[in-house]
């Protein structure tokens, strides 16, 4: 009997050693102290750092304020995706917005990711986006399109 709870409780061990699982480079995005209209969308990156393909099935914002794009494509072990977020800066004021993000992460089915700032008339320019920041910006831009036709076709 001893052996057979040995045996399930290493299995269990196994189990669990053996899933997908999600992590980002940040959970908080701090948009600080910018103008009212100015870009407002920033990008969270996912891993997947288990071995089994991960899938985000609902990415859902606290308020209307806030509109996220993701993939509902797998996500292979070892890569990334990214959750676009973005925040309405017609709304001034500080904000402090949270955003669930739900998988099949046998641990961490939810996970919880924040934007916030400040938005005021009188924030300082913002600095202009360097040549390689603009590109980048604008494959992001594209890449993010493509999953929101992608998911609006399903």
């Amino acid at each position: 009997m001893k052996n057979l709870f040995a045996g399930i409780a290493l299995f269990g061990t196994f189990a669990l050693a053996s899933a997908q699982t999600i992590s980002f480079d940040t959970t908080t995005y701090d948009y600080g102290t910018i103008k009212p209209g100015a870009e407002g969308t920033r990008f969270f990156t996912v891993k997947n750092t288990g071995d089994k393909p991960l899938i985000l099935s609902n990415v859902k914002p606290a308020c209307g304020c806030t509109t996220p794009e993701f993939s509902q494509d797998p996500i292979m072990p070892g890569k990334t995706a990214k959750i676009k977020v973005g925040y309405n800066t017609a709304l001034q004021g500080e904000f402090n917005k949270m955003i669930e993000v739900f998988s099949n992460d046998p641990v961490n089915s939810r996970s919880v990711i924040y934007i916030k700032g400040k938005v005021d008339p009188n924030a300082p320019e913002p600095k202009p986006m360097t040549a390689a920041e603009l590109k980048a910006k604008e494959k992001a831009d594209k890449k993010a399109a493509k999953m929101a036709k992608r998911v609006a076709k399903k």
